[in-house]
């Protein structure tokens, strides 16, 4: 099981939170992918871009910030983060 857990912070307070579930037969990248593009459709936000920095930082610690950086529109809080809570 594969279960990857979404976060919306502001002002270091966490204001919304998903866990999303994958027991597919699939690449840990494309289930990252797939958990990212399912929870940015529950809160109604369009997919943040991965930058160099959040790629490292995922690779480090499983782990990584999306800042206004990562994303084309505008978004009202200051950043979503995504961390893997579980690996098969």
């Amino acid at each position: 099981m594969f279960r990857l857990w979404v976060r919306i912070f502001q002002d270091n307070h966490m204001l919304k939170d998903i866990c999303i579930a994958d027991d597919r037969e699939d690449t840990r990248t494309h289930k990252v992918f797939h958990a990212l593009e399912e929870a940015c459709y529950h809160f109604d936000l369009g997919k943040p871009i991965w930058l160099d920095k959040t790629i490292t930082e995922f690779k480090r610690h499983n782990k990584a910030r999306f800042t206004q950086d990562n994303f084309i529109e505008s978004i009202d809080f200051d950043y979503l983060e995504i961390q893997i809570i579980e690996e098969d």
